[in-house]
């Protein structure tokens, strides 16, 4: 099935903010909206997330607009937190879990559309339960987990 012109915006969209959050994190090993790029991020991801509430390939409300809800509320309340110092020392660690973790719900969507997509002609993975996706899934979780409590510790060090 053929992306609509929603869904070029969107996936448009989404790979420059996935790669300029990949960037964020390997450079600055933190996505704040203290820099450009960052706010640039911020952006890019809530356009992508708030785009994806209006595709509906699989019918109805799905999982991956759960996780759009999800980024929505992530980049709001990391915004909120960063701004404020309602959790004081601890705000920073929230922030980056509020911002990174947007990260881990690009990625979710991002593994289900190429496993279900490519190749064209017959696509590896063929419904939402098979192993593949479940082991693609757990894959992500993990790397993301690892890359967050390398975040947690760097940040951790710093003043």
């Amino acid at each position: 099935m053929p992306l609509s012109p929603l869904g070029i915006l969107h996936t448009v969209i989404a790979i420059a903010a996935v790669f300029s959050g990949l960037y964020l994190c390997w450079k600055d090993k933190q996505i704040t909206s203290t820099t450009p790029l960052g706010i640039f991020y911020l952006i890019t991801t809530f356009i992508a997330a708030a785009s994806a509430l209006g595709i509906y390939k699989h019918g109805g409300f799905n999982a991956a607009h759960g996780l759009a809800v999800l980024t929505i509320l992530a980049i709001a309340a990391g915004a909120i937190a960063e701004k404020t110092s309602l959790l004081g020392g601890f705000t920073k660690y929230f922030v980056a879990l509020c911002f990174s973790g947007t990260l881990l719900f690009h990625f979710i969507p991002t593994a289900t559309e190429i496993l279900t997509r490519f190749p064209m002609d017959a696509p590896l993975v063929s419904s939402f339960e098979d192993p593949l996706l479940q082991k693609t899934f757990l894959t992500i979780v993990v790397i993301f987990l690892v890359m967050f409590a390398l975040q947690i510790n760097w940040l951790r060090k710093q003043p």
